[in-house]
């Protein structure tokens, strides 16, 4: 791994100094055994934190109920976090109050995937159709996992499952699993199957217990994932910081996108036991966007994982976390329509990016909207969130709120 990121240039050097230095120096920075973390990880480890005035001290976290709970207590100041947990924790979904958070920044885009086990593979179940048979003649509900009840895997699922004729909540069974444990309930017989981040698919395919159904860039090319979130408190009190953070993290996020060695070296140094702690060999393939799904197909994906693509990955669009909050819709997570507009702009930090986006000479999209067609045609362009929530042949607006989140 390079140590040395490359010379600080002067105007970005001008917000860590003087009356613009961070407020607070030394953050604490949540983060989980995910590919998808790398950013965070290069961001702390390799020197790109320090000409920001930063020291950034990584914690890692065993769920995201665990994440959620330290960020909002203050044990973390900012956390590598779900996109839809954010705007979950923002509207007060789960039964507790809401508490106003804020989206510094976009870390990934893409790369996580849904997994069947190796037993409905022996069944001849290896694709969408085989499936929906097998949801609708089976006796016994199949049991998916997911990450989080409000999180972007479980929206990914639900999202996959209804565009192929499942009912998410009515035709199979769902539960909580935190990402390092898939493999071992697939293992187990637990579950039939997952969605979550890598490289837990992809160890699945390796040692034998399941392979991949569809990838999430399957469902939308280039999809938003992770987010670097914090309350808005933080901001509010320490607005320097956060752009200095900002500005830490994207240098990190440029440094792994740039080629292919810095994405070998970041692959080596993320798969070390207190990182993300899995085998290189499950980590560095789809982390270079080179797939074997397990039933015998290889191939380089058009659309890998990426953390910059000259600030496309980073830009926190409004359009994005307008499209989480209509899925939260969709599936009854959110009782009513909120002012979907209104909450995006509060939420995402957008002039805050852009400062330190500009200050390092990283592009900077015109506009906070982007559109997208996803897998089952539909055209998202973030117009009328209520009509599109409120469009598709299968969703479930009248079910209850969920209970409580643990």
């Amino acid at each position: 791994m390079n140590e040395f990121p490359a010379p600080v240039r002067p105007d970005a050097l001008a917000w860590v100094n003087g009356s613009d230095a961070p407020e607070k120096s030394s953050l604490n920075l949540g983060f989980m055994a995910l590919t998808d973390a790398a950013s965070l990880i290069v961001a702390a480890t390799q020197g790109f934190a320090q000409p920001y005035g930063l020291t950034l001290n990584l914690r890692r976290q065993h769920s995201w109920s665990a994440l959620r709970d330290r960020l909002l207590d203050g044990q973390l100041d900012a956390a590598q976090g779900l996109y839809s947990l954010i705007y979950a924790v923002h509207l007060g979904i789960g039964g507790s109050a809401p508490v106003d958070m804020a989206v510094l920044m976009g870390l990934s885009q893409n790369g996580q995937s849904i997994n069947l086990s190796a037993t409905l593979k022996d069944a001849g179940v290896t694709d969408a159709e085989a499936l929906r048979r097998c949801v609708r003649q089976s006796g016994a509900r199949l049991t998916f996992a997911q990450t989080f009840p409000t999180g972007t895997h479980a929206l990914w699922l639900y999202y996959w499952l209804a565009a192929h004729g499942i009912h998410p909540l009515r035709d199979v069974r769902t539960l909580v699993v935190p990402p390092a444990q898939m493999v071992g309930h697939l293992r187990s017989g637990r579950i039939d199957g997952f969605c979550a981040g890598e490289p837990w698919g992809a160890q699945a395919v390796a040692e034998g217990t399941g392979f991949t159904l569809a990838s999430s860039q399957a469902i939308w090319p280039d999809h938003p994932e992770k987010v670097l979130g914090c309350t808005r408190a933080f901001v509010e009190q320490y607005p320097n910081t956060a752009r200095a953070l900002i500005m830490a993290v994207l240098a990190a996020s440029r440094f792994i996108d740039q080629s292919d060695e810095n994405r070998r070296s970041t692959a080596q140094l993320i798969a070390a036991p207190e990182y993300v702690g899995a085998p290189l060999a499950a980590i560095a393939p789809r982390f270079l966007g080179d797939y074997r799904d397990g039933l015998g197909n290889a191939w380089q994906d058009a659309h890998p994982l990426r953390f910059c693509a000259d600030g496309a990955v980073n830009m926190p669009y409004q359009s994005d976390a307008l499209w989480f909050m209509t899925q939260l819709r969709r599936w009854g997570l959110l009782r009513e329509d909120p002012d979907y507009l209104a909450v995006a702009a509060a939420v995402q930090q957008t002039a805050l990016y852009r400062e330190a986006a500009s200050a390092l000479g990283i592009g900077v999209p015109g506009s906070p909207m982007r559109s997208c067609q996803l897998l089952d045609g539909s055209r998202w362009d973030g117009c009328d969130p209520a009509a599109y929530a409120r469009s598709f042949a299968l969703h479930a607006l009248a079910e209850p709120a969920l209970a409580p989140l643990s």
